[in-house]
């Protein structure tokens, strides 16, 4: 099943406080030219569910999306590039913190990486940000059309090995994904759907005297 199947939009927010009552959420995450939004479009099977600008840094607020098992996707603000005021690249900044790191409902993190150009400075600085939540993070290797075989084989396995100090702190994965050729949709559907099922058995398990 697609879990990202006729996934809605809810709501958009710009401050902590006014944040949604949730379910579950899982958010994505990433490099502003790293083909975040046109992932999320092709998860949805949605053409302009996310908007793709060819103007990287468009996604300045936390954009919510209902998925059809009543759990939440969320869209996070792009970093790393942006032609924006200081003021409000560090309004970012501080939303996007805050968010990941206090969001009770939030149970993993999908991190875009370009696969041409993976574990930039930004990205490792997320890792090591996040990895401080024990919260589960897949990465997404996207524009992996962009690469031959050979060069998508000996990336995966170069990102991999460099991710070897993190899996053994966290439970971290990554895959090979495209928008363009629809690579990689089922894994990560695979993925996800752990998460919520691993969530709802902690839920649902009784609690110990």
């Amino acid at each position: 099943m697609n879990l990202f199947q006729n996934a809605k939009f809810f709501t958009t927010v710009n401050h902590l406080k006014d944040l949604p009552d949730t379910s579950l959420e899982i958010a994505f995450v990433g490099r502003s030219n790293a083909g975040k939004s046109s992932a999320i479009n092709t998860l949805t099977n949605h053409v302009r569910l996310a908007y793709v600008s060819k103007t990287p840094g468009r996604t300045q607020h936390i954009n919510f999306f209902e998925l059809q098992n009543g759990n939440f996707m969320v869209d996070l603000p792009g970093y790393g590039y942006a032609q924006v005021p200081e003021a409000v690249r560090a309004h970012w900044v501080n939303l996007l913190g805050d968010y990941l790191r206090h969001r009770k409902q939030l149970i993993g993190l999908i991190l875009i990486m370009d696969a041409r150009h993976p574990l930039k400075e930004l990205d490792i600085r997320m890792l090591d940000f996040f990895h401080t939540t024990g919260r589960p993070v897949h990465i997404l290797l996207s524009k992996a059309d962009k690469l031959s075989k050979s060069e998508q084989i000996k990336t995966l396995s170069q990102v991999k090995k460099l991710l070897k100090p993190y899996s053994d702190r966290q439970n971290i994965s990554v895959q090979l994904f495209s928008s363009l050729k629809k690579q990689g949709i089922d894994e990560v559907n695979r993925t996800v759907g752990s998460w919520f099922d691993a969530a709802d058995a902690t839920a649902s398990s009784p609690e110990e005297d």
